[in-house]
């Protein structure tokens, strides 16, 4: 583990409240970054992706950025706009 991996853990041993925020955030953050990586490989700017997809740039932009925590409703249309499918992993924290 990291440095920084390892402050989160002490943090999170010392605050619940912080561990359950921190997962929200990962959460967040691991969508984006599925989101950007989909993009990416079918090669779209955001805008081709929101126009592929039905939805607007700006949302696009927000769950790329980690501002916006998007549903599986719209993560499922995201999805069955380009022809995948979306699926969902339970890990051990």
């Amino acid at each position: 583990m990291s440095s920084i991996d390892d402050l989160i853990q002490v943090e999170c041993d010392k605050s619940t409240e912080f561990a359950a925020e921190f997962r929200k955030e990962k959460e967040r953050l691991s969508a984006a970054i599925a989101l950007m990586k989909l993009r990416e490989e079918e090669g779209m700017t955001q805008r081709q992706l929101a126009v592929a997809t039905g939805k607007t740039q700006s949302t696009i932009a927000r769950i790329e950025n980690g501002n916006m925590n998007p549903s599986v409703k719209l993560l499922s249309e995201i999805a069955d706009a380009l022809g995948r499918k979306l699926e969902f992993t339970f890990a051990k924290m």
